[in-house]
């Protein structure tokens, strides 16, 4: 499983970014320096370079993100979804089946839609053919 959904975030990130727009925001920059594996933090910080990086207003980041935390999300995940959220993304992907499995609770009450990068892969190849 780990190797298909490797190389399903290997094809989206490959995707022409005038195909995708990929978000990136602060949080995934400081959530990945707290990584002690060195070269994997390193290739991160890599891919953390492609696309503009968005900086959502402060107080409404943190104000979502408490009320993310409220329907159950832990620290990081609340960042990353409220930053999603507040950058305008219409897909918020995550290889955390833990995380995905608490967002379907819930997945009414949010402006964008979940899934992991294989569930993606399937739909956009549904699109081009």
């Amino acid at each position: 499983m780990i190797r298909v959904q490797t190389e399903a975030v290997l094809n989206i990130l490959a995707f022409p970014l005038e195909r995708v727009d990929l978000v990136r925001c602060p949080a995934h920059q400081l959530e990945n320096s707290f990584n002690t594996v060195v070269a994997r933090r390193e290739a991160v910080s890599l891919l953390l370079e492609i696309g503009p990086i968005t900086r959502p207003p402060e107080a409404d980041l943190s104000s979502r993100s408490a009320g993310l935390m409220a329907l159950g999300l832990k620290g990081f995940d609340a960042l990353h979804l409220a930053s999603a959220e507040l950058s305008g993304a219409t897909v918020f992907v995550t290889v955390d089946l833990r995380l995905l499995r608490l967002i379907r609770r819930f997945s009414d009450q949010l402006p964008v839609r979940v899934m992991d990068p294989v569930q993606l892969i399937e739909e956009i190849e549904q699109w081009t053919h």
